[in-house]
Formats: structure tokens, sequence, C-alpha cells
């Protein structure tokens, strides 16, 4: 038995898997991201723990202990820890976005750009550095008083172990020098964040360590002591593992709450336009280029609220229209923090266009699932893919957008082994460090093979040709200056307004 924790957004679940890669049980509890207003957007780390331990204890009911446990998690966001892995403040969730105008001060002073030829990644407005730069403003007290800006799946590890660590894949963007998989202090003096390298936990060398589960993780879990248990990686790594992607070239589409799209690399390419991630997996010379934009299920989310429908009747509504929406477009950058990939752009927004009175529900749905398939091709492209694709996330339940996604590509689409990917990644992790045998291919062998349809590849190539159109055309508005109004020369001039004093 293995057992894999995945620390999703809004879910924490935790799979039992056989030595031959079945999924004996899986137990899940919500988590509940906060949204405070202005953006801001936070988690409770104990909510977290207390739900690993309720998840871990009933998918192991009636089972053997497991031979080893692997953690995975979403990653990014600001999980300000004391020494005893507790919280000095409420998380700041990766889909934050106070960190925005940090981000942007950063790209036009060229720090970005400079982070990014330092070690392939782009800084995007949920990570690390955006966050402490907005506590520093907003919080200093928090990380004075912190002695770990942690990342979830670690703050995890450590109320199961005691240990202080993170795993490179993490650590990769934005303070990591990919190569020799240990800090750049030239990045921390770029974004002038040097006071809070003493807040980065230690970061563990290829492929990774496992440490034994103590007595606090013992009784928060039901578990008993000394299994060994790892952290890491991530969860967009993770889920690459999970599917099987393991030839340079090699890609994987999440459709997730977030659109993952990242490709297995043996280079880093640093001369490139500063965008997208280039994410260490567990073993040396290997990366996963990833650009992982901010579309996704949540814009399908957005666009069913909208309309007053479920997600039941995604399939049905899908099969009402047409390809090519019946004239209608969008284009999903609905987050308010923008878009990171296949470009970055904290001003991003998302558009619907080509209505009509005509227009029906079927072909609003339709528009917008069509145009995050096309956000999939082009950040799969983006990212660098000459190999087979394999495809996962809850978007992936949807045959229909399935198949919409493989006539995009005009590619045959890998269903990756359900259920739980990125937990099935994580118990791949840990069974690799802790020297447990198993078959990779059998672990990771595809449901089924989605073959695009010719008939629909005329109008997904108009189509997404008219989606990058669209695109570039959006991006110089979005940052064009807004004119200033024209004042009359005789008008009298506004009283300008009294400062209070203190």
């Amino acid at each position: 038995m293995i057992l894999g924790i995945d620390l999703g957004t809004s879910m924490v679940k935790a799979a039992l898997f056989s030595a031959e890669g079945d999924c004996l049980s899986v137990a899940s509890r919500r988590s509940s991201p906060r949204a405070l207003g202005g953006g801001r957007i936070e988690q409770d780390f104990e909510e977290i723990v207390t739900a690993v331990g309720a998840v871990v204890a009933e998918a192991c009911a009636g089972h053997p202990a497991p031979q080893a446990i692997g953690i995975t998690g979403q990653s990014d966001g600001l999980w300000l820890l004391d020494e005893e892995a507790r919280g000095v403040r409420p998380a700041v969730s990766w889909l934050d976005d106070r960190g925005n105008p940090y981000l942007q001060g950063w790209i036009d002073s060229g720090a970005f750009a400079g982070v990014f030829r330092r070690n392939a990644n782009a800084i995007f407005p949920g990570s690390h550095a955006p966050l402490m730069a907005a506590l520093r403003d907003g919080d200093p007290d928090a990380l004075a008083r912190a002695h770990t800006a942690s990342y979830l799946k670690d703050g995890i590890l450590q109320r199961l172990t005691g240990a202080r660590v993170t795993d490179a894949s993490d650590a990769s963007l934005p303070f990591l020098d990919i190569r020799r998989r240990d800090y750049d202090d030239e990045i921390l003096a770029l974004l002038g964040l040097e006071e809070y390298r003493r807040l980065l936990s230690p970061v563990m060398p290829a492929p990774g360590q496992a440490f034994a589960l103590n007595a606090a993780g013992a009784a928060l879990t039901g578990l008993p002591e000394g299994i060994p248990v790892h952290a890491g990686p991530f969860d967009l790594p993770a889920c690459a593992m999970g599917a099987g992607v393991r030839a340079v070239g090699d890609g994987l589409i999440v459709i997730g709450t977030t659109l993952a799209c990242e490709v297995l690399t043996d280079r880093i390419d640093t001369t490139a336009d500063p965008v997208g991630m280039t994410l260490c997996m567990p073993q040396d010379g290997l990366w996963l280029r990833a650009m992982p934009a901010t579309v996704g299920t949540a814009t399908l989310d957005w666009i069913l609220e909208m309309i007053g429908a479920t997600h039941a009747e995604v399939d049905g509504l899908l099969a009402q229209s047409r390809a090519g929406a019946n004239g209608a477009n969008a284009l999903p950058f609905f987050s308010a923090t923008g878009e990171r990939a296949p470009f970055v752009d904290v001003r991003a927004r998302g558009q619907l266009s080509g209505l009509s009175t005509a227009t029906t529900r079927a072909d609003l749905v339709m528009a917008v699932c069509e145009s995050v398939a096309y956000a999939a091709r082009h950040c799969i492209e983006a990212a660098g893919l000459s190999g087979r694709v394999s495809v996962c996330g809850g978007g992936s339940n949807s045959a229909t957008w399935s198949q919409m996604v493989a006539d995009v590509l005009q590619r045959p689409l890998h269903v990756a082994r359900r259920p739980e990917v990125g937990a099935r990644g994580a118990a791949i992790a840990a069974m690799d460090v802790a020297g447990i045998a198993y078959d990779p291919a059998v672990w990771t062998q595809s449901e089924a093979v989605i073959e695009p349809r010719r008939e629909t590849a005329a109008a997904y190539a108009s189509g997404f040709d008219r989606y990058l159109d669209t695109v570039a055309s959006a991006r110089a508005l979005w940052n064009r200056a807004p004119a200033r109004p024209q004042r009359n020369a005789h008008a009298p001039r506004p009283q300008q307004p009294v400062r209070a004093t203190s």
C-alpha cells in the first residue's frame, strides 16, 4: 500500500494505491479559501492540517498501513509558519492579487526579466516574491515573527515528521538556481528581498528525501510511527509523473482550476521571452517547461454561473452548439490576477464577442470551452511539445471537452490513468525515494486515447488563428495608456482636496 496526499486549492484528498497502482480508496475534505475583498484571498493552515488527518484516516481505514506516504499539492502562495510549523497569520493564497503592483514594478524596472535570465522562471503575482513584498509593506510584523516562508505541502510534512525542508520543484520559482538546486542570492538582490533569505527552507538534494512519521504525525493520522514520508514534487510535476510523462518532448495538459501545460525537457533556455516556468524534476538534468495559464475550469464555472447552468449540463449544452459556436468568440482571461502563460500581463481580461440575439446559452458555453482549448494549444506549443501529449484534471472528465482539445491540437490525446493523477505522482515519487520497486508503465498506463476528428480540423485551425489575432489586439488595448480628458482652458481649475493632518 502506498498513500498519496494531494493538497488542492479547494480540496484535500488522500488516495491509497496497491502495489500495481490500483486506487483502492479515496477520501476528501473541502478546504476554504476565503475571499476578503479587494482581490485578497487567504487560507487557514490549521483547517488544512485537520483535513489531512481526517482524509488519511478515512482512506486507510480497513487496510494495512501504507509502506510510504507521498505529499503533493498547490504551489506558491505564502504560508508563514513559526518554528513548530504553525501559522503566524492566515496564508496568502496563490490566487491573491495583492502582489500585482509589485510584479508590475519589477516588469517596468527590468528586474522581472533579470530573474528570468538567471533561472528561466517568470514570476507571477501569487508566488513568494510579490507576496513577500506586499506583506513587507502591509504586515511586516508577520514576516518578522515567521520562521519559514513555506509551501503548503512542506508545512504539512513538517507537522507530520518535524522536517523543515522543501523540494526543488517548488523552490524553482522564484529564488532558485535551477542548475545547482540552491538559492540564488543575486535573484533575492534583484527583487530587494535579501532580508528574507532566512525564511527559505533548505532544498532537498535530488531525488529527494523521506522522513519518518513522528509521534505528532501518528496522532494526527492514526498511522503507526516510522512510515517514510516524502513531500514533493508539487502538483504540476506530480501530475506529469502520474500521467507517465517520461520522455523528453512529452507533454501534459491539466484542465483544472487553472490550465497547466507542461513538457519534459533536458535543457534550460534563459534567452527566450520571459514567460512560463522551468521546474526541477526529481532527477538531475531534467526539467518541466511549464505554461500554467490562469484560465481553466474556473472560466467555465464563471460562464455557467452567469447563465444559470450546472456542470452536469455541460456536455448537453455543447451538443446543442457546433464548432465555432455559431460565431460567438471568447477570450478566457477572467482571473483578477491577469495572465501568466504563455504571456505575462497583469492587465489581461476576458471578453465575449460575436454575439447577437441569435446567440444561445449553448453557444456561450461552446465559445468559452473553445477558448480554453485554444489557450491549451497556445501554451503546450510554447512549452515545446514534440512527443506524446496526455490530459488530466477535472475538465478532462467531460468527454466532449476533451474531444475538443484533441481536435484543436490535431493530435491524439492520452487520458491519464484515473483517479487522482496528482496523488498517483506523489505516491510514485515516494516509492522512488523509499526504494520500493514498482512498474512505471503499469502505474501510468493511459485509460484511453482520443483521436482528433478530421471534420473539425479546418474550423478549429481557423478558430485558433482568430484566437491568436484577438489576443494580440486585446493586449495592445489592455496596455494602452488611458487618454487624459481635455479640459476647457477657460473653465475654473478644480479645487485641490484638503489633506487631513494627524
